[in-house]
């Protein structure tokens, strides 16, 4: 039994720190076992990959639950034993790629360094299988049809959603948002004409969308009511902190786009919120902020799907709801079982109605008694 045979059956699927110890012991004596253990991490990564996960779904398991020190480890594993695929790699997974950030972990002894490559290898040697979203690398690609979204129109809904960002007025920040949603909305129709004129074998596809902590349930809510906004459905897996997004390609687009400003905008609100409660001589609470964002999720949802609803005639519903039954079976193909999960209740009067102004300055309505949000949610 070699070197790193001997530390992984150590270290890999034993509890505690001793098991560790013992096998980062092992390769910090013996430098000659570098090479395979290099090895043996790709190896570990290539199970991943076939067991349904992607580059940015390790990292983002890595960062909550290691260190930095190990997420360098990860992008840098990544990166070399992605190399030898060349151009056999999905789109999204390229895209992840380009995205890793690569820093070089800082210079360490030969055991504290065997000791981080062990806790990452142990990490990836427990990951369970979860549904894929795309093919694995190496494996033959279908051609994959062009982004729907022409080039110019991607690019003035990233500029409205970079302006409702950076704006000061919250007024300005919901109109931009609701012109960048109508925007989608439309174009999504005109895709859906497009592909019931010329027949179009375009089919649903699947994408992660991460779901972080804190507050993780009301952002999964937000995350489903952009979804459905976009004629997709969002599946929460809340064990590994993402959701899977049913849709046809453009829309998917959409999403990711829609959901990561919302969550800018929302953070920004906050912290202005929790400035004016400080003003006002009251505590930031942790139940202030889980009530904001469950009013803002939940206002957030009613506000886009009116803007989505707005733009679609009678005309178009039958067109539109064959999509809507693709998209819908395909997901119960991928999730047969799910189960719903209800938001806590938003117990805080402040935080509700300031999460609930952060979502429509514009038409600001009596706060009302706080509704239940549900996320459709994967079960185990």
């Amino acid at each position: 039994m070699s070197t790193v045979e001997k530390a992984l059956a150590a270290a890999l699927y034993a509890e505690g720190d001793e098991a560790l110890d013992t096998g980062a012991s092992l390769l910090a004596a013996d430098p000659s076992a570098d090479e395979e253990l290099r090895l043996r991490g790709e190896e570990l990564l290539r199970r991943a990959w076939e067991r349904g996960w992607q580059p940015a779904d390790v990292v983002r398991l890595v960062r909550r639950d290691l260190e930095e020190v190990h997420e360098q480890l990860a992008a840098g594993l990544i990166t070399a034993e992605t190399e030898r695929y060349g151009q056999r790699l999905a789109p999204r997974f390229r895209a992840q790629l380009a995205e890793l950030v690569h820093a070089q972990p800082p210079r360490a002894d030969r055991f504290s360094y065997a000791t981080a490559l062990l806790e990452l290898y142990r990490l990836l040697a427990r990951l369970p299988a979860i549904e894929p979203v795309g093919p694995i690398p190496g494996a033959a690609l279908a051609s994959v049809p062009a982004s729907p979204h022409e080039p110019r129109m991607l690019t003035r809904i990233r500029a409205l959603l970079a302006k409702a960002e950076a704006t000061g007025y919250p007024e300005e920040a919901e109109a931009l948002t609701a012109k960048a949603q109508e925007l989608m909305a439309r174009h999504s129709i005109d895709d859906a004409l497009l592909a019931a004129r010329t027949h179009s074998p375009d089919a649903p596809s699947a994408c992660r969308i991460g779901v972080d902590a804190p507050y993780e349930t009301a952002k999964a809510v937000l995350l489903d009511a952009v979804a459905r906004a976009n004629r997709c459905r969002a599946v929460w897996n809340g064990s590994f902190d993402f959701s899977t997004v049913v849709g046809f390609e453009g829309d998917l687009e959409s999403v990711e786009l829609l959901y990561t400003s919302l969550l800018v905008q929302g953070a920004g609100a906050l912290a202005k919120a929790e400035s004016a409660q400080r003003a006002g001589g009251r505590k930031r609470t942790k139940t202030f902020r889980q009530s904001f964002w469950t009013a803002y999720a939940s206002r957030l949802g009613e506000h886009l799907a009116a803007v989505a609803d707005e733009v679609v005639t009678a005309d178009l519903l039958p067109v539109l709801a064959s999509r809507d039954v693709a998209v819908t079976s395909h997901t119960d193909r991928m999730f047969p079982r799910t189960t719903t999960t209800r938001v806590r209740g938003a117990t805080d009067p402040d935080g509700w109605q300031d999460g609930r102004a952060a979502a429509d300055r514009a038409e600001r309505r009596g706060p009302g008694g706080p509704p239940g949000g549900l996320a459709r949610r994967r079960r185990s």
